[in-house]
């Protein structure tokens, strides 16, 4: 079929370092032993959570958690509150801590300023499983916020001093720095968002550029997914959110069109292939 369409798949898309990490060690231990506890879903990728599912990973969430003795438990990349290792001592639990380096960083560099009595405020997203860790560090003392508007409604000190989530987009990120700056505050800006995911960010405005569109592949939890979707829809409008195969839309797509495959740090990368080959065959 002369008319078929040309596809390609983002290189740098797929998962970051931290969540290969995970899973590799997650898949290391189901063939040792069959099973695995993993406290909530190992990766925000409905699809692949279902995969390693079937390889015996089971998902628990706390109130399961604080209940279970005598286990392993994975610890995924986004990390933990210092609560989570309390529970694991008392309970007799060996966590399999998968943390993404990242993130352990940002968490010490977070206990130091409290310890150092500093107000702090983390730009990211409330409830989201690596804030949860975050937030811990400061026995939940710190102010989370998910954009200007909102932090402006707490009463902020002179000093503030501002962390972010590591999936949030540096340029949101610095302009809430200026903004506060501009406003006369005395801003200590920690950033601590991660190059994997603000690098990918330039990446893929290069690539989306490129195509007469684009399919972005995403599960619909995943901040980064969401941000970096975003990115994509804004250098090119003809850009599609999907999550999984079948939610491609044939009208989407003309004749012979170029189509850039591309996806979050949590698409694993035998998604975007089966994606690709769903393309190829409209």
């Amino acid at each position: 079929m002369p008319h078929q369409l040309s596809v390609r798949i983002d290189p740098n898309s797929g998962f970051c370092f931290g969540v290969i990490y995970a899973i590799q060690m997650a898949e290391d231990i189901l063939q040792e032993q069959g099973y695995l506890y993993c406290l909530g879903d190992i990766v925000h990728n409905d699809e692949e959570v279902e995969r390693l599912e079937k390889q015996g990973l089971r998902i628990i969430d706390y109130d399961t958690f604080a209940q279970l003795r005598n286990e392993a438990v994975l610890i995924r990349a986004h990390g933990e509150p210092p609560s989570t290792y309390q529970t694991a001592l008392e309970n007799n639990l060996t966590l399999i801590d998968a943390s993404c380096p990242v993130v352990l960083k940002l968490q010490n560099r977070i206990k130091t300023s409290y310890d150092k009595k500093e107000q702090i405020f983390i730009y990211g997203k409330h409830g989201h499983a690596e804030v949860r860790g975050l937030l811990g560090q400061t026995s939940g003392n710190a102010v989370v916020f998910e954009n200007l508007d909102e932090l402006l409604r707490h009463e902020l000190p002179s000093n503030v001093t501002l962390y972010s989530q590591t999936t949030k987009s540096t340029d949101s990120f610095y302009r809430i720095k200026d903004e506060l700056e501009q406003r006369g505050y005395s801003v200590a800006a920690n950033d601590t968002i991660c190059r994997q995911v603000s690098n990918r960010d330039k990446d893929l405005r290069r690539f989306s550029a490129q195509f007469d569109q684009v399919v972005f592949v995403s599960g619909t939890k995943s901040s980064n997914g969401k941000v970096l979707y975003q990115v994509c829809k804004d250098t090119n409008p003809n850009t599609h959110f999907i999550s999984k195969v079948d939610e491609i839309q044939t009208e989407w797509f003309q004749p012979g069109q170029s189509v850039g495959i591309c996806g979050a740090t949590s698409t694993p990368m035998w998604l975007m292939e089966n994606v690709r080959d769903a393309l190829l065959q409209l």
